[in-house]
């Protein structure tokens, strides 16, 4: 048997870190030790972890010495700073920002899609992808081997989970105000009224008027795909829901695929689970992808509509970081792909 880890987690009161705790007791992850790390505003606080307080801690150059495994979920910023200190110190990492997504030396994973990437033992850093990338590519993925991506048109509709517990907060109260028809003054998080409302992800504008959010879809379901004359183009979209982001997939492929051979593939696919009527509601919580409306785009040959839902906070982050680290120390392993018919 493998020995214990003694693991850290670096934003460990947010939403995402808070989900990874949760997971480390679920999922029974064999930890010897447990150290938490927050910002400034999170020191003094404590974590309970199988009935033990775990005081939040400052990093520091010396915090990662004698662990193990480290888990950033604090965003690129404090990933960037802190990232290379703990590979320096021979510390494995599964970084959830996007700091080193786009790095051609770090392998970039969701374990039912590309584990062969974590095969390579020399690679200390393994990038999660973007959650949005997570729930569109654990849909495509299967037919892509099948009949191969040609192009993607995706628009996402993404909770207020995606911008962490804050906004989920204020997406509450400011709900709240708007029922008791009163002003809500105390929005930090979204830059336009939420309650009731949608609009545009509020990550930075790119390039060519794409937002950075968008063209993340791009790259990364190029990098992940490993095939870099898949077309996609996204929309992505904040819309006023807690939890769990919603995708409208339309995928045109190489080679003929129907919606009945896609339906075939995608109930044998693992962690997904086809439903007539797949919601945000029934999503949240759920380590699965749900993925319904599988049907042939009467426009284009070769091209499916799909509509798929997922929890941004697990599949989308929190579960797949810590299958990759399961997929590493071998405690599960992904199953075979389907091959592709071409």
């Amino acid at each position: 048997m493998l020995s214990p880890l003694h693991i850290g987690l670096v934003g460990a009161s947010g939403a995402v870190g808070t989900e990874l705790i949760h997971l480390f007791e679920k999922r029974n992850f064999p930890l010897r030790s447990l150290k938490c790390f927050g910002s400034k505003r999170s020191q003094g606080k404590k974590i309970l972890f199988q009935q033990e307080e775990i005081p939040i801690e400052a990093l520091t150059p010396s915090s990662f010495q004698g662990l193990d495994l480290v888990f950033f979920s604090a965003g690129s910023q404090v990933s960037k700073v802190w990232v290379p200190l703990a590979l320096e110190q021979g510390v494995l990492v599964i970084d959830n920002s996007s700091a080193f997504r786009q790095d051609p030396d770090v392998p970039l994973v969701i374990p039912e899609v590309n584990p062969h990437l974590l095969k390579n033992k020399s690679s200390s850093l393994i990038a999660n992808p973007n959650c949005a990338t997570i729930l569109l590519l654990m849909a495509l993925a299967p037919l892509h081997r099948y009949a191969k991506l040609k192009r993607v048109i995706v628009s996402t509709y993404q909770a207020a989970s995606g911008a962490g517990l804050q906004a989920m907060k204020e997406l509450q109260e400011e709900t709240l105000a708007v029922l008791e028809n009163r002003p809500y003054l105390q929005r930090t998080i979204m830059p336009h009224p939420y309650a009731f409302n949608l609009f545009l992800h509020n990550s930075p504008l790119k390039e060519h008027g794409y937002l950075e959010e968008e063209l993340k879809i791009l790259y990364e379901t190029q990098k992940i795909l490993e095939d870099s004359t898949i077309q996609v183009g996204a929309t992505c979209i904040r819309v006023p829901v807690l939890r769990a982001h919603a995708e409208a997939i339309n995928a045109e492929f190489h080679a003929p695929i129907s919606s009945q051979e896609a339906t075939k593939i995608l109930l044998k696919s693992p962690g997904i689970r086809l439903v007539k009527q797949a919601m945000p509601l029934e999503a949240a919580g759920q380590e699965e992808v749900l993925c319904g409306r599988i049907r042939e785009d009467r426009s284009l040959p070769n091209t499916l509509d799909l509509w798929v839902v997922g929890d941004q906070l697990l599949k989308g982050a929190a579960l797949n970081a810590i299958q990759i680290a399961e997929c590493i120390r071998g405690i599960q392993t992904a199953p075979e792909p389907i091959l592709s018919t071409l």
